[in-house]
């Protein structure tokens, strides 16, 4: 193998390993791979994340996904002239699937008084004029995070502080959880949710799924991660449950497939549903880790779940997280692996090469982007301008590729 000047030895390696596998007992002896090499751009072609994709019955064009981002700018949960800008935006990446931010399936489960809720007919068609407007002008699939945060509940946005709001606090509302454990001392204990409680919950999420696929929504992905409500169940540092629901692993996954179960009960089988689920609390004492993760990866397939987003972390604030480029990726290569349903990789993935590498060696069939997107929506368009693909550009912008730069315009045709 000759490498070029491709400039990052994780690829490297990754592609020599693949290459390897594709090439061995044939007449190949010598791959160039040289930054002039028509055989490298040809191969990276073949598995670039531009590649297409399909979950369930949901056809992708690429691999490349929008993660949700919470935007702090709801008013009681309902949508905003903000969602139409900042959705719209994302709408034109040229990405393949744009998932809109947690959105609550009750009131006191948003975060903040800032964050989205779908739990109303108010917040319904608020919503619905979005999805609307995004899916007349953009060009990418639309999907929903639904979510109850739980013992997170009730704090300020981040830029006034994020911090639990006071119980005087008119904006604030009492918290519930698996358990009436604190998140830490400084965060109000929640109530302990009981029979009807948890019932009661079960029934918002359905609810909200409903209300989703009404609006218009591609894809539903439900929330399991970042210590919010599902997340706490799943965790024995959040769960000291005594019944049915809590004490084993058996127990604290048990409230989860309900809620799974529940709602794919309720909606057509070729309709794709998903979760986000943390693969580990980060936490020594905590049994929560990859390995009990992919065990409940196992049984929420059983159960016909279409997808896997497999972050990290979030529900103590004694997590110890080893964080770098790419750092959860062999997370999602590990429930890829063993249980074999389409993955996404999120986490401090970057640049296009470093996409590349984790798709074109299978270890997540597609990557998600979050706070890079708001840095650069247009990210999608830069990574197939890489590796000289085309880009899904909304015939308004078409002009600002390099290969339209002389488009004519009124009054001003092109020349002969």
């Amino acid at each position: 193998l000759v490498f070029g000047g491709l400039g990052n030895q994780l690829f490297q390696l990754a592609l020599a390993k693949t290459l390897k596998e594709k090439w061995i007992n044939s007449e190949v002896d010598l791959i160039d791979l040289t930054s002039h090499s028509p055989v490298k751009r040809e191969w990276a072609l073949e598995y670039m994340g531009i590649k297409a994709k399909k979950i369930n019955n949901l056809n992708l064009t690429n691999r490349i996904v929008v993660a949700p981002m919470c935007q702090y700018s709801a008013i009681e949960g309902s949508a905003t002239d903000w969602h139409l800008m900042h959705l719209g935006q994302l709408s034109i990446s040229g990405s393949a699937l744009v998932f809109i931010e947690a959105t609550a399936v009750e009131e006191k489960g948003r975060i903040t008084p800032g964050c989205l809720g779908l739990y109303s007919d108010d917040n319904q068609i608020a919503l619905e004029k979005v999805i609307k407007f995004v899916k007349r002008y953009g060009n990418t699939k639309i999907g929903i995070q639904l979510a109850h945060a739980g013992r997170k509940a009730s704090t300020a946005i981040p830029w006034l502080g994020g911090n639990p709001l006071s119980r005087d606090n008119s904006n604030s509302w009492e918290t519930v959880a698996p358990s009436s454990e604190a998140y830490n001392s400084n965060w109000p204990s929640p109530i302990e949710l009981d029979t009807q409680g948890l019932e009661n919950i079960k029934k918002c999420f359905v609810s909200s799924a409903k209300r989703a696929i009404e609006i218009g929504f591609d894809i539903i992905e439900l929330h399991m991660a970042h210590g919010y409500l599902i997340h706490q169940f799943l965790s024995p540092i959040s769960n000291t449950r005594t019944d049915k629901y809590g004490s084993t692993f058996e127990n604290r996954i048990r409230y989860p497939l309900e809620i799974f179960k529940a709602i794919r009960d309720e909606i057509s089988s070729d309709y794709p549903i998903g979760v986000r689920f943390s693969a580990t609390d980060w936490v020594e004492s905590s049994s929560w880790n990859i390995e009990e993760a992919t065990k409940f990866a196992l049984k929420l397939k059983e159960l016909g779940c279409d997808f896997f987003d497999v972050s990290s972390g979030g529900n103590s604030p004694k997590q110890n997280i080893i964080s770098g480029p790419a750092y959860q990726t062999g997370f999602a290569s590990r429930i890829k692996s063993e249980v074999g349903i389409p993955t996404i990789a999120v986490g401090q993935i970057t640049e296009p090469l470093q996409a590349e590498s984790i798709i074109s060696t299978g270890q997540a069939d597609l990557i998600a982007i979050g706070r890079g997107m708001l840095y650069n929506p247009r990210w999608a368009w830069h990574a197939a301008e890489v590796f000289k693909k085309e880009a899904a550009y909304p015939p308004q912008y078409a002009r600002s590729h390099h290969s339209l730069i002389g488009l004519p315009i009124p009054g001003n045709p092109q020349t002969k």
